[in-house]
């Protein structure tokens, strides 16, 4: 597995971007509306930052904004296999968020590990 991005939490991803696209030369890669949230993928070399703002006072990044404030929300990793990285969570006794994949952004597979099992970290594995 291979970092693959950082998923960052936000009120306001259009001036996040711009401030990062600014001071980090990162430029926008992706955009799109998923899930509830607005979505903008910055490009940062070596990996992504993901910023995720709330379109909807329901959505989960709503939710964890209320309870956490901005910030980093999740690390993601690639795998070539989705469905294997969950097995040897499985196998590791680590609690799944998701016990199968799911369609994430930009039309990636996705699932996540709860932070409970894995540091205090939400961990996303994404299969491009």
């Amino acid at each position: 597995m291979e970092f693959d991005h950082a998923g960052l939490a936000t009120d306001d991803a259009d001036a996040l971007a711009e401030l990062y696209t600014d001071l980090l030369d990162a430029p926008i890669v992706h955009r799109e509306t998923f899930d509830g949230m607005s979505v903008v993928f910055l490009d940062c070399g070596n990996g992504y930052f993901e910023l995720l703002e709330p379109l909807d006072d329901d959505s989960a990044i709503a939710k964890y904004l209320d309870r956490n404030g901005p910030g980093i929300h999740h690390l993601a990793l690639e795998t070539d296999n989705v469905v294997a990285a969950l097995d040897r969570a499985r196998e590791h006794d680590v609690e799944l968020i998701d016990d199968e994949p799911r369609p994430g952004a930009w039309g990636h597979s996705v699932a996540f590990l709860h932070p409970g099992s894995t540091g205090g970290v939400l961990i996303e594995f994404v299969e491009h």
